[in-house]
Formats: C-alpha cells, structure tokens, sequence
C-alpha cells in the first residue's frame, strides 16, 4: 500500500505545491490532471481551499445581477461553485480538461449539480467553449501560469477575448513574481498585475490587484497575485482596418 504522502499532493518543497512529478517531454494534460485527482482526495490537493474568499470579494466588486453568465476555467472540484449557487445565480459554467474533477464536483453538489452547465474542454484546443454565448465573467484561478510560452499564452488570451462580453470583467489568480517556480509536477510561468495587464491589452482596464498568500493543506504557503479586469472596449476589424469601440 502507498503512502500517505505518495498518496498526496501535499509536499515540504518549496519550488512547487504538489508531489506529481511527470519527467516525460511531452505530458498528456488531460491524463495528468486525472491523474491528480485519482491520487488524493481533494481537500488534500495543493490547490485546494476550503473557503475561496479572495475570488468572492473580487467577484461582488463586479455587481452582477442572479442571470449573470459565470465561467469557471480550470474549475477542477473548487468550493467556489458552491458559494455562487447559495448566492443564487442561475447562469453558472463550470469547465475543466479533467473529467474526474468535474466529476468530483458534480457528485459533491448532488442535485445542485442541474443548476451548472458542465464543459469538459482543452483550452489549448477548445472544442467546446469557443461554441457558447459570450459570458459576463472569466474567472481562473491557478490555470493560465500552466501556459508557458508564447503560443499558449496567446490561445488563452484569444479564448478569453471571444467570450467575455463588453463590459464583462475576468478575474485571473496566478502566481506571483515571488512563487513557486513548479506546481503539480509542471513548471509554471510567474505574473504580476503589470505582465497581466500586458497580455490583456488595451481593451481591458485592471480595476484592482493584490498579492495573496495562499496556505496549502500541507501548511506551506504559495504566493498568488488576484486581478480583476473589466472590457472596457472591443477591437472589431473591418476591410483590414481596427476601430476601437468604447464604452
């Protein structure tokens, strides 16, 4: 019988938040994100948090009314969606690479789990998401740094722009400057607001910023930047021209 620690994603070193160690050049996402979820229960996850306060206090900032469209990318089995649904909004998708974390999630919420519109999809290679109607939120917690190079990054980002709407907001918590350079076996690419904002563009604007130490199950801590940005304009290209649209 494994160990408890083989068993778990919880680790003392302090470049990376999970023991899954994967050395082979090319990794299966999908598989490895499985992977994590058969290994150890969730609550002892190096991502999980029992209360995702941080996420909330951005997402009341944005005011949305109970028919507002909320994306959770990355969702995994996170406690959020269960604090949107006491809240009482009736427009919540949930998306994840992984089957068995939206699994997870689906048979911890029970019946709840009708309320939420569940997506399983690649956000490198989305077959799904890039189908449905343009959301009011984004919201990702610990996905995005997963995206290393430039040609990942810009497939998020193009994502990303297709579906939130004029006005909408997106909420990005990745880890900061000063986190750890590995999670979950995988190297991961460092943010702060500024590096964000960048990717972003012009057409969105950060409303508001802040480090967030982050406790593991395990005790150690992870260092994460939250953001919140609003779509404050739209580049639409006519006859090889962009106009800027404001509002």
């Amino acid at each position: 019988m494994k160990s408890t620690k083989e068993n778990s994603c919880d680790i003392s070193a302090k470049i990376s938040c999970c023991s899954i160690e994967d050395d082979s050049p090319k990794k299966d996402l999908k598989v490895h994100w499985d992977r994590a979820y058969e290994k150890a229960t969730v609550d002892k996850l190096g991502w999980y948090e029992d209360f995702p306060k941080p996420s909330l206090q951005l997402i009341e900032k944005c005011y949305f009314d109970s028919n507002a469209r909320l994306l959770n990318v990355g969702v995994g089995a996170t406690n959020l969606i269960d604090e949107l649904l006491k809240k009482g909004y009736k427009n919540i998708i949930a998306s994840d690479i992984s089957k068995k974390a939206i699994d997870e999630l689906k048979t911890r919420l029970e019946e709840k789990s009708k309320k939420v519109e569940w997506i399983v999809d690649d956000l490198m290679n989305s077959n799904e998401l890039n189908k449905i109607e343009s959301v009011d939120l984004w919201h990702d917690r610990a996905v995005l740094h997963f995206f290393n190079n430039q040609e990942e990054q810009d497939k998020y980002f193009s994502l990303l722009k297709k579906l939130v709407k004029q006005n909408g907001f997106v909420i990005i918590a990745v880890f900061n400057l000063n986190g750890a350079e590995k999670c979950s076996g995988l190297p991961v690419f460092r943010y702060n607001e500024k590096m964000l904002s960048e990717k972003l563009g012009s057409e969105f604007s950060l409303m508001e910023n802040f480090n967030f130490t982050y406790t593991m199950p395990s005790g150690d801590k992870r260092e994460y930047i939250y953001t919140l940005f609003q779509r404050v304009k739209v580049m639409i290209k006519e006859q090889s021209r962009v106009h800027s649209i404001f509002f």
